[in-house]
């Protein structure tokens, strides 16, 4: 009796005195057993002052509460914005990436838009072709709110001038990231973001509507000294950026996509301006002999992507092999011209020692390309090689007993048999993953057969359904190179196995499983974000 009286007086005591912050999340885990000798009305007025009474957050400064949104999605952020005062000004203040739809009639809530939103640096304005853009008036207020900007997107603004361009880049000179498509502004605009803002260190640039013939050229601006970045897609007068190009000393990077018009001229005069260049990609240009020799004298090249542009040949792969012996990467999308083969791949192999990557389709090379390649090139880590009607088996065999640094492998579209795996069974000992695909000699049992063998590897085969060969380099992306195939072999794993034994997933990987053959690059390989800087690339 004495010990049950005390028991209750304590759990009485407990329940009147108030609940310290200490012990609010405490409280709970013990509550059971002190309301457990309570009364149903008892019980619920102490629930309430649990669950109802106290603000678990509280305790928690506004800075490690802002630190938990920066990692939420943007539709929880904007919940969690909606519960409470506190969170929604903390949320507001702490708010640096900003998207908008950018519409006209989004103009009158600028002002209070950005009155919470007050430390705004990264900001994207999008707005569909149906739709009338914001305008010079609109861009011209956000300017004035966001002084700090520091990465500016703009996607289909097309009400957007000069008059509002020049304005906003005197107010947003510390500006690093510059983005436009689909707008409507012209060459005066674009130089006044050149002209302003010194801090410039990436300009992109697609679908520019505001440039005709006879437009005035483009840059170098104060940006040159800054500027390391130019990417510029589907232009129809692009050549108006030949001064910027040039001019730029510090520039690295060099992305011509899809861009109309004859390029040789500007490529050439990058060898007598700037030599720095690091990386440079030609997709569907119209680019010549010329515009590589022009290129062959940026001695620093590390990384060269070539893709689909018909007129280069040989002659222009032997120029910049001769004097780009830095090349780490290398991609060459032949069309199946036959006009890039085993002359080229010979130099390659004797110039470019240090190369890492190499990505070869619609190349009709021979067996002697190949095995120059994996002769020299000791430090091949990454091999694709698709669509070639001239590697057979006697070139895996090649591969497999001279590469010895290769880690990953794609064969796509070639006439190879089951003879040319069972190759890779005794070679390339730091072999980790192989691709086959599209490949009609190879049988499905070649996977078990080579999984059992070399327990460590990774093999991905499918069984030769045809389908285009599409290497678009402006197609790649992080999230792209992570697409599986629908048939995929794992040390452990049953090749043979159906479908179902897999579940669902793998049955929609079984019959939408040619949505990832779309683009044939982003099939070679996966990123691997561990890696260290020389084997991260991703084809």
């Amino acid at each position: 009796m004495g010990q049950s009286n005390s028991s209750f007086g304590a759990a009485s005591e407990t329940d009147s005195r108030e609940i310290s912050p200490s012990r609010r999340f405490s409280f709970r885990s013990s509550s059971p057993a002190v309301i457990s000798g309570l009364g149903a009305k008892r019980e619920d007025e102490v629930l309430e002052r649990v669950s109802g009474g106290f603000d678990y957050s509280a305790d928690i400064p506004d800075e490690c509460l802002a630190l938990v949104f920066q990692f939420l999605g943007a539709g929880d952020r904007k919940r969690c914005s909606l519960v409470c005062k506190r969170w929604f000004r903390v949320d507001g203040q702490n708010r640096c990436r900003l998207s908008l739809n950018a519409q006209s009639e989004i103009l009158t809530f600028l002002p209070s838009l950005f009155s919470r939103f007050d430390s705004v640096t990264k900001l994207a304005l999008r707005c569909d072709r149906k739709s009338i853009s914001v305008n010079d008036d609109a861009l011209v207020l956000i300017s004035i709110r966001c002084p700090n900007l520091s990465r500016v997107k703009l996607r289909g603004c097309r009400e957007i001038t000069d008059v509002g361009m020049e304005v906003f880049a005197q107010n947003c000179k510390a500006l690093k990231k510059f983005s436009c498509g689909s707008c409507m502004f012209g060459a005066k605009g674009m130089n006044a973001i050149l002209n302003h803002c010194r801090a410039l260190e990436e300009l992109s640039v697609k679908r520019f509507r505001g440039i005709h013939e006879g437009s005035e050229m483009i840059g170098p601006g104060v940006a040159a000294s800054s500027l390391r970045s130019v990417c510029l897609k589907e232009l129809i007068n692009g050549q108006v950026f030949q001064p910027l190009i040039v001019g730029s000393k510090k520039l690295t990077t060099l992305k011509l996509i899809r861009c109309m018009g004859d390029w040789d001229g500007v490529l050439e005069m990058i060898g007598t301006g700037n030599t720095g260049f690091v990386e440079i990609h030609l997709e569907r240009l119209q680019v010549s002999d010329l515009g590589l020799s022009g290129i062959s004298r940026c001695s620093n090249l590390e990384v060269l992507r070539i893709v689909k542009t018909p007129e280069c040949t040989n002659y222009g792969l032997v120029c910049v092999a001769e004097h780009c012996k830095r090349l780490r990467k290398l991609h060459i999308d032949a069309w199946r011209t036959n006009r890039i083969g085993d002359e080229g791949l010979i130099a390659v192999a004797k110039q470019c020692l240090n190369l890492q990557e190499l990505v070869l389709i619609g190349v009709n090379h021979t067996s002697l390309g190949l095995t120059a390649v994996a002769s020299s090139c000791q430090k091949l880590e990454r091999l694709a090689l698709c669509g070639s009607g001239s590697v057979g088996d006697a070139e895996i065999a090649c591969i497999a007993a001279k590469c010895v640094a290769l880690k990953k492998l794609c064969i796509k579209g070639c006439p190879i048999s089951d003879v040319g795996i069972e190759a890779l069974a005794w070679g390339c000992p730091n072999l980790s993953k192989i691709k086959v695909k599209k490949c009609r000699g190879v049988s499905g049992g070649i996977a078990e057969w080579l999984r059992e063998r070399r327990e460590s590897l990774i093999v991905n085969w499918d069984d030769g359904v045809a389908g285009p060969l599409d290497a678009s380099v402006s197609q790649i992306g992080p999230q792209e190179c992570r697409m599986e195939f629908h048939r995929t072999v794992h040390p452990g794993t049953d090749a043979t196995a159906g479908p179902s034994s897999n579940g669902p997933l793998t049955l929609f990987r079984t019959k939408f499983g040619f949505l990832a053959y779309r683009n044939l690059v982003q099939c070679a390989f996966r990123r691997c974000p561990n890696d260290d800087n020389s084997s991260n690339g991703n084809l």
